[in-house]
């Protein structure tokens, strides 16, 4: 890739087609209109209609010739997952980008009872990479990019509670585990794509510290206005922007000769152009990775089929 990478050096990617969760905002927002900027059909992936329907309104005005599509996701809950991909049901997917997240929520859970943390970032994504398989192994050099964080070094998953059903919960370790199997998962997908003889490419990125509404999004849940008001300090002071947060995504997405389970973040580790990133050592473990993959399965209720490849 290109020593300063930046949206200049993304491709033409007229034809191909692209699914974004997370896109009505924030990283996602950006994700999908420089995609859609360089010709691509952008399915934008959206937990709340009227947001979307804004940000797709807003995405037109930046991008008069974009193609995007507005469909309702909510990754918290997984009939709204398995009725999202039946609906696309797509006969090519060039592009995944599961961006969608919580971070360092109060404790909660989602639609099917997982805490929702490690139900929206990795389970919800999981489920959605599975239902959509197979227009991905159709495609000749898809890609899935999962977006994780430089803080997934805070905690390795706890394959005995995944759920914290047993321990008292800590909502940044929470948050911890759930970017750790993000990269835990793009792990174990590129080795079964190998596996399999797709050329499908599975990759990471994160954004080091953006400024999105992410951050103050729990503090926000508990009314904790002063806490709010140092994270939003932070954002402001600290932070780059959504516009630069964004880039190691879109660099892991479009990008040629990037490698499978390469893990994409600022050079700097904050901030910086986009370029190989630091990775606890236990997010390339092959046990673990493995394990969680058939706890995932259990608990989606999805499998992969990766057959399609085979007879391709």
């Amino acid at each position: 890739m290109a020593r300063r990478w930046n949206t200049s050096h993304i491709p033409d990617l007229t034809g191909k087609q692209a699914v974004v969760t997370g896109a009505n905002s924030g990283l996602g927002y950006v994700t999908a209109r420089e995609l859609a900027r360089r010709g691509a059909r952008v399915i934008l992936a959206c937990r709340d209609k009227d947001r979307g329907a804004a940000a797709a309104a807003h995405l037109h005005a930046e991008v008069p010739a974009s193609d995007i599509e507005l469909r309702t996701l909510d990754l918290a809950d997984l009939a709204s997952v398995r009725a999202f991909a039946a609906d696309l049901a797509p006969s090519r997917l060039d592009l995944l980008i599961n961006n969608a997240g919580v971070m360092a929520l109060p404790h909660r859970r989602t639609a099917d009872g997982f805490e929702m943390q490690f139900g929206t970032n990795h389970l919800g994504h999981f489920a959605l990479t599975g239902l959509l398989l197979p227009a991905l192994l159709g495609t000749p050099g898809a890609r899935v990019v999962t977006v994780s964080s430089g803080l997934h070094t805070l905690a390795n998953v706890d394959l005995t509670d995944l759920n914290y059903e047993h321990h008292r919960y800590r909502r940044w370790v929470a948050y911890g585990r759930s970017k750790s199997a993000n990269l835990l998962f793009t792990h174990e997908l590129a080795k079964r794509l190998a596996r399999a003889g797709s050329d499908v490419l599975s990759v990471a990125a994160h954004p080091g510290y953006a400024a999105t509404n992410l951050q103050t999004a729990g503090v926000r849940m508990e009314g904790r206005t002063r806490a709010e008001r140092v994270v939003a300090l932070g954002n402001r002071v600290i932070a780059q922007p959504a516009e630069v947060g964004a880039l190691p995504a879109l660099c892991a997405a479009t990008a040629p000769h990037m490698k499978p389970d390469a893990f994409i973040g600022p050079q700097g580790g904050l901030r910086g152009a986009p370029g190989l990133s630091f990775r606890a050592p236990w997010t390339r473990d092959d046990t673990t990775s493995d394990a969680l993959w058939t706890a995932s399965e259990q608990l989606t209720g999805v499998t992969y089929d990766f057959t399609a490849a085979v007879r391709a």
